[in-house]
């Protein structure tokens, strides 16, 4: 006996708010992955930049090859949508993983192909949806089952929609015009298109969700989870409103994706929609979890193998960057080349070491007290802070008793650092300081609006190790800091290694160099910092200039600079270094040389 045709239980508006959602997903998992990259690989914008073109690449190339899933598209959109809420989170882990591995530089290329392989199955997996979609929601259109009272208005309101777009786009196009009223209003608009424009809206909302909600209040990690529960969510609502209507077995109370795909595979989407809806109403912990363990292993990648033990105390993230706290224990053989101690706490932000116990103090001297031993100790120096939100430096400079304008970006960072016990011990309450103007402000924005010059401008900023920190090592910048310059003032900044870092010292000196600081004095912090006796180069700063200045003064110093004015007696200007052939970085024009890779 021939079975009679089956005709599926969906309603048009169902479809179109499956649609919706699995939109959202596909395209917050397309920034969960490129912040992911960032995260594990550096550079923003060519993570972002390869995520976006792999993920639509792979879309297409799904989208293409969709039309085999047709002839089953019930069963296929389910498998699709457990598929999603499986890859997502296993890939998410995958390059975490991948991020804490130890291998040769030869191997970076294959490993980075690797990574690369979850966003490229989401977004070929993501292709298959839409023609899917539209498939069925044709075919709904295709019976003659009168919709519910919710589907009718729903269809009014797209009919409205429809026609007030229509007298807009009149005016600009030519467009397809009725003749009086039609008898159904959903006829105005094809499946296909109200499908697309779903996907669009979709595709929309999911973007601010995550830039708004998710990552900022929920966590990156966490968020991947997030995503997943709601693409088995969309495949157990389609699957319970799938049915075989034209043989009341058993079977047949069953969703259709179970008789048509297994059990099995049912099963396996309960599963993963409640393991991944734990795990994102458990996103705190989650997050920490995975967090520490990716965060120590890279850590550790740092030094020799089984040369140091790394144990993360806390983490958090700001708007503008990631806090990590930790434990770093030497588990070396011989003598610890980095601290006197077994065991220090250090904190970095995003991936550079902004303080370290063994360090924080000579760092502060070195970058604060070699400067100011120019100039007078009284509130008729003024002094420029940029960065500098852990409130060390602020210490440094109340002890001069100089007049400080201090701006930086993140307040959220600038108030917790105010109670940190790990910052606490070395700002000492600096943030009550009664001569200094504290700004929350885009430093390039303050420097435009205003017309105060400072005799010190300290730069207390992060490394440039990500196209974030771009603009505050070009030419545009540095400029502008020349411009706030007293007849004799300085710029005081730290500096990478020339021998470490010899792409970035080239593009960063000819960069500094286009914008008139011609002269330029390096010099170090010094510290026995591992406790053998012997005074060891801490960390490299550089003075700079429009013109060479006065030498250093360490007799007018501080106790730091007494206990090694011979070293910074020595100090000299010379003309700011310049190479031939390197280009300077500029905020329109980027040298991505002058990043740390």
């Amino acid at each position: 006996m021939t079975p009679r045709p089956h005709h599926p239980r969906h309603s048009v508006p169902l479809l179109h708010a499956l649609t919706f959602i699995v939109a959202l997903c596909s395209f917050a998992y397309e920034l969960v992955f490129a912040e992911l990259y960032t995260v594990v690989f550096g550079g923003s914008v060519t993570q972002y930049g390869l995520t976006i073109g792999l993920f639509f690449s792979s879309l297409g190339l799904g989208s293409f090859l969709s039309g085999r899933l047709e002839t089953d598209p019930e069963s296929n959109f389910f498998r699709v949508e457990t598929y999603l809420a499986v890859v997502a989170p296993l890939g998410f882990l995958l390059v975490i993983l991948l991020g804490t591995l130890r291998y040769p530089a030869a191997y970076a290329p294959l490993v980075g192909a690797i990574a690369r392989l979850p966003i490229v199955t989401i977004g070929f997996l993501s292709g298959f949806e839409l023609p899917l979609l539209t498939t069925l929601s044709e075919s709904v259109r295709d019976t003659a089952r009168p919709p519910s009272s919710i589907a009718r208005g729903v269809r009014r309101l797209t009919s409205h929609l429809n026609r007030a777009f229509g007298v807009v786009l009149g005016a600009a196009f030519s467009i397809k015009r009725r003749e009086g009223k039609p008898s159904d209003p959903a006829d105005e608009t094809s499946a296909y298109a109200a499908v697309l424009g779903f996907d669009y809206l979709g595709g929309l909302v999911g973007s601010l969700v995550y830039v708004f909600f998710l990552y900022p209040a929920v966590g990156l990690i966490p968020s991947v989870f997030v995503l997943a529960f709601l693409n088995g969510v969309a495949a157990l609502i389609f699957a319970s409103t799938t049915a075989n209507t034209h043989r009341p077995t058993l079977r047949s109370r069953l969703p259709q994706p179970v008789g048509s795909t297994g059990k099995a595979l049912f099963a396996v989407c309960l599963l993963v929609t409640a393991s991944t809806g734990a795990a994102a109403v458990n996103a705190g912990p989650v997050g920490e979890d995975v967090s520490e363990y990716y965060f120590e292993r890279e850590f550790e990648l740092e030094y020799a193998p089984g040369a140091m033990d790394v144990a993360v105390t806390d983490t958090w993230t700001t708007r503008y960057q990631r806090v990590t706290e930790y434990n770093r224990t030497w588990t070396g053989s011989g003598d610890n080349p980095y601290f006197g101690a077994t065991t220090e706490h250090c904190l970095r932000l995003d991936s550079a070491v902004q303080l370290c116990e063994s360090w924080a103090d000579s760092y502060h001297q070195g970058l604060v007290d070699v400067p100011l031993s120019m100039f007078e100790n009284s509130t008729d120096t003024k002094v420029l802070l940029i960065g500098g939100g852990d409130w060390a430096a602020m210490d440094r400079l109340q002890r001069h008793g100089v007049s400080v304008d201090h701006v930086d970006i993140d307040g959220e960072f600038m108030q917790r650092a105010k109670t940190d016990p790990f910052l606490a011990q070395y700002h000492d309450g600096a943030y009550r300081y009664q001569n200094k103007s504290t700004r929350v402000q885009d430093a390039f924005q303050y420097l435009e609006q205003s017309e105060q010059r400072y005799d010190v401008i300290l730069l207390d900023i992060p490394g440039a190790t990500d196209d974030d920190q771009l603009p505050l090592y070009s030419v545009e910048f540095y400029s502008q800091l020349r411009q706030h310059l007293t007849a004799d003032g300085v710029i005081a900044t730290w500096t990478y290694s020339r021998y470490s870092y010899a792409q970035h010292r080239t593009a960063y000196y000819n960069t500094v160099h286009k914008a008139g600081l011609t002269s330029a004095a390096p010099y170090f912090a010094w510290e026995d910092i591992d406790a053998d006796g012997e005074t060891e180069r801490v960390e490299r700063f550089t003075l700079l200039a429009p013109a060479p200045r006065d030498s250093l003064s360490p007799h007018n110093g501080t106790a730091y600079m007494n206990r090694y004015q011979h070293r910074y007696q020595a100090v000299e200007w010379v003309d700011t270094p310049r190479y031939a052939g390197v280009r300077p970085n500029s905020v329109f024009h980027p040298n991505y040389d002058i990043l740390i890779k």
